[in-house]
Order: structure tokens, then sequence, then C-alpha cells
């Protein structure tokens, strides 16, 4: 099994480097491959900022790279959650950051949209304003 860096999934994705492209495809193709938390996160605001991809274009990438049959996802019952979450409309690393803590009894944030949002979707990971 081989770990990757979010520019390696990045490339995969966008092709804007035919070069490294390819040879992103190629470790998909031969390789087991390990995509942490981090990884989906970084590559999310990668996505959202330097391509301008829209949310739902960003979750069908994030979706159809981790639900791929030779990657293994790190902690992968939290992503599906914050996947969903992203889905519902809260910010995917909000989203990850929740869902992460869940050996915690409650999350807190100035954030009071995130709190809206997660009242609503996500009432098992209770959030309290600091």
């Amino acid at each position: 099994m081989i770990a990757i860096d979010a520019n390696v999934l990045v490339r995969l994705v966008t092709r804007d480097d035919d070069v490294q492209a390819k040879r992103a495809a190629a470790l998909f193709e031969c390789e087991r491959i390990y995509i942490g938390k981090t990884v989906l996160l970084e590559t999310e605001w990668v996505l959202r900022f330097s391509y301008e991809l829209s949310g739902p274009v960003i979750l069908n990438v994030l979706k159809n790279a981790v639900g791929l049959p030779q990657v293994t996802v790190e902690d992968s019952p939290a992503v599906a959650e914050a996947l969903d979450l992203f889905e519902s409309g809260m910010d995917f690393a909000d989203a990850l950051h929740l869902v992460s803590g869940r050996e915690a009894v409650q999350f807190a944030t100035f954030d009071k949209r995130l709190k809206k949002l997660a009242d609503t979707a996500a009432p098992s990971h209770p959030v309290v304003l600091a």
C-alpha cells in the first residue's frame, strides 16, 4: 500500500499537468492507495480555492476517490459522515473536524452557521458556541 499526498489526487482529478496526471493514474492503477483525512481536507481546499470548483463537483470527486476498490481511507466512517454533511451544506473542513471529535462530548466553535447546520444535520454531535 502506498499513501499519497494531496497533489497526487489533485493531478489525477484536474489533469492540468499531463505528465503528473499520467503518473498519478499509474499509481491508482498499479498500487493499493491509502488516503489520509488531511489529504482529503487539503484536496477539497485546493479544488475549491485554486481551481474554483463547486461544492457538488468536489463532493463527487471525493466520493469517487474514496469509493475506489483499491483505496483505503483513514477513519473511513468519519470521512463518510463528513461527506454526507458536506452534501447537506456544511463546509467539508467543519464537517470533518466535527465528526473526528466523536470522543469528546461537545464541539466548541465561534461559527454560528456551523452550529446551526450541525444542530440540524448532525444532532448526535453537540455543538456549542464558545
